[in-house]
């Protein structure tokens, strides 16, 4: 089984599922899990009950959502892999930190002390400025991989990137075979 959790870049939760979707599509046993922002958090992308719900019935399990329900992720209930998608700026800093305070970063340290791989997709409008270094630190983390990644508006938004959902399950594979999928950015 794998665990697949959502962050708050509310702009990007259709990709992010329309990936989960290709994933169960292919037989993938998904944990869903999503950060408390994500679950109690409407928004004019989605309603967080109506996102909730359409992840739990793609799944077949309910969401984890709480800091709580998230530690056993580790040891107690180990999972083959863990997405994150998307990925916040916020997320990203907070797991090169070590900071363990929402769902969705208990989990990443959870299943990190287990030395399996984890697949951080970003959606971050900091990610090439205040977020870069966090970036470095992760990609040099023993099991941690990235989905490839671009700028999605580089006029407007400078420092932004957001990674290709579309090839999330490829590059599943390539981090269950240890592999970081190349190019990194597009």
């Amino acid at each position: 089984m794998i665990g697949y959790a959502f962050c708050g870049s509310f702009c990007t939760l259709s990709h992010s599922l329309a990936a989960l979707r290709r994933l169960t599509a292919d037989g993938e046993e998904v944990q869903p899990i999503v950060s408390e922002t994500v679950f109690s958090t409407d928004t004019r992308f989605w309603r967080a009950a109506e996102f909730v719900r359409t992840v739990e019935e793609l799944c077949g399990r309910p969401v984890i959502h709480t800091v709580v329900a998230a530690e056993p992720l580790g040891p107690a209930m180990p999972l083959e892999a863990l997405v994150i998608s998307p990925c916040t700026g916020n997320t990203l800093a907070k797991i090169a930190r070590g900071i363990t305070d929402s769902s969705v970063t208990m989990a990443a340290k959870a299943h990190l002390r287990c030395d399996r791989p984890l697949l951080l997709a970003p959606a971050s409008n900091d990610s090439m400025s205040a977020n870069l270094s966090n970036v470095a630190t992760l990609l040099l983390r023993k099991e941690v991989y990235f989905v490839p990644m671009r700028q999605d508006d580089p006029l407007k938004k400078p420092h932004s990137l957001v990674a290709d959902f579309t090839c999330l399950s490829d590059c599943l594979a390539a981090a269950r075979e240890g592999r970081q999928r190349r190019p990194l950015f597009l």
